[in-house]
């Protein structure tokens, strides 16, 4: 599907590309949270008081075996006796891209790190009240393992394991590595730049390989890795104590708009960046992210830019979701981060009185809905290219205004002039281009709403007020500044529209002011 952004730029950009970018997946074994753990322990025998030495002997049983593994694929095992983060002047995804690039890996383990991290896991300790030992939830340190691979299917991703019960995974994979090997393996050409594809050789058929990650068996393949790094799996599976169950804890899905080279794109970035963080409302915000405002909502909603070595980035942050938009060389991406999905909902089989019905339900983080993260990451992405679409260089529009200054005659009708820069004209503009019709259009009745937001006293004044508002929608239709949806009543704006409309608005709110402040 095009977007109007699409249209506007058509002759700039190449194609768009929605896919999966980072993506964690955690793997729980939750048969041990609940008194479970206190049960297993019976089970294998270990009393409560002999804990302690019982966990430490698994934990070493884990690095030994991790020590293995290293030593037979004649790979490094690091402890890292610091914290290794990107904020500290390098990370541990860092040093391992570095290890791979220095001995040449093509395939297989790179390295493994430990490091010691707090984490949730359990002890035991005595009851005061009680005067027994019970198992207790806490955080403490323990031991993690990080396993650095190029998987022949993933690519460059990572495994690290809790050392200590009760035995967390985190599953690090990058969508777009996993695309790649897929293209590699039809033989598809593409151009790609760091972590983007520049161009492709075939876009739809990309695509189409892209929204098949989502649909991918992953119990299968996380189930394999945990096999792998955790040796202790086997134990507790032989015990028939449940395996991982595996959470899709972190989801980016990016909408990459591949423009020609990067002189394209920067012609246009200067007026994206300067919309997006001077035009976007908090209500914006949660419309690209699916929401409505209403007085339940209880959070915030930040907007941010913020300099990155590589360019510039703004940042729309919702709870604990967020959308971003930056530059890639010479692609324009808009990303949608879920790390709390239940701010969404999902269609689900329910149990109902009347029988079994399908209802919204809000999502959960389960990895069955990983085909509803990537549906509604490329739906906000795509609202959020929508309202871009209004955007374009000044200076191409401003040459174009002089036309709506005149009357003009159209298909036999007369229609009046417009004064783009006459606060009643921009207000008639901002109410045409306002993101609560991007999709799906506007009638009579929105633009009314936005243009006398008080509430009518007599019929005569409703009538009067739409009566105005058709005449207005005529013009407007008349300068090709919007056009009917074929079968219904509703409008949509023109790539013209788009042009001239959001010209004028910032000319009037941005531009004149700013000359004004300089001269005086």
């Amino acid at each position: 599907m095009n977007t109007t952004f699409e249209s506007i730029h058509e002759k700039d950009i190449l194609g768009k590309l929605t896919c999966v970018d980072r993506m964690i997946f955690n793997g729980y074994l939750n048969r041990f949270f609940g008194g479970g753990m206190a049960t297993y322990l019976a089970m294998q025998g270990v009393l409560l008081k002999d804990f302690g030495r019982y966990a430490e002997k698994v934990t070493g049983a884990i690095k030994e075996h991790a020590q293995k593994i290293a030593a037979d694929a004649g790979r490094p095992y690091i402890y890292l006796r610091k914290t290794m983060t990107r904020a500290r002047g390098g990370s541990k995804e860092d040093l391992a891209r570095k290890i791979a690039e220095r001995d040449g890996i093509q395939e297989g383990l790179i390295c493994i790190l430990g490091a010691v991290e707090l984490r949730n896991s359990f002890d035991v300790a005595g009851n005061h009240e009680t005067h027994k030992l019970e198992v207790r939830h806490r955080i403490r340190p323990c031991l993690h393992l990080y396993f650095y691979f190029i998987h022949p299917e993933l690519g460059f991703m990572h495994v690290r394991l809790q050392t200590w019960f009760p035995f967390e995974i985190q599953v690090y994979v990058n969508g777009r590595e996993w695309l790649c090997r897929q293209l590699d393996k039809r033989g598809l050409g593409y151009v790609r730049h760091d972590n983007t594809l520049l161009r492709l050789e075939d876009v739809a058929k990309t695509q189409e390989l892209a929204d098949t990650f989502a649909t991918q068996n992953w119990p299968r393949v996380l189930n394999a890795l945990a096999r792998r790094v955790n040796p202790y799996l086997r134990t507790i599976l032989k015990a028939q104590w449940s395996g991982y169950y595996w959470v899709a804890d972190e989801c980016e899905v990016a909408t990459d708009v591949m423009f020609k080279n990067r002189a394209r794109l920067t012609e246009v970035w200067p007026d994206l960046m300067a919309h997006a963080t001077r035009a976007f409302s908090a209500e914006d915000v949660m419309r690209f992210l699916g929401r409505k405002l209403s007085p339940n909502f209880q959070g915030e909603v930040v907007s941010k830019t913020q300099r990155r070595p590589e360019g510039w980035r703004v940042k729309h942050r919702m709870k604990r979701n967020w959308i971003k938009m930056y530059d890639k060389w010479s692609v324009l991406r808009v990303e949608t981060t879920i790390n709390n999905p239940s701010e969404f909902k999902v269609l689900r089989v329910v149990d109902t009185p009347e029988g079994r019905t399908r209802k919204w339900k809000p999502m959960g983080k389960g990895v069955a809905n990983l085909w509803r993260y990537l549906q509604v990451g490329t739906q906000a992405n795509l609202r959020y290219l929508e309202a871009l679409a209004q955007v374009q260089p000044t200076a191409k529009a401003v040459q174009e205004l002089d036309g709506l200054c005149h009357g003009l005659i159209n298909n036999g009708r007369r229609f009046g002039r417009f004064l783009p820069l006459a606060a009643e004209d921009t207000e008639l503009f901002k109410a045409a281009l306002a993101g609560d019709h991007i999709i799906h259009g506007f009638r009579n009745r929105n633009i009314t709403a936005r243009l006398y937001p008080a509430p009518s006293t007599t019929p005569e004044e409703i009538k009067r007020r739409c009566a105005r508002v058709s005449r207005l929608i005529a013009k407007l239709r008349g300068h090709r500044l919007i056009g009917k949806v074929k079968g219904s009543r509703l409008y949509r704006v023109s790539p013209r529209g788009y042009r001239l409309m959001s010209a004028a608005i910032r000319i009037r709110e941005a531009d004149f002011p700013a000359a004004a402040r300089m001269a005086s």
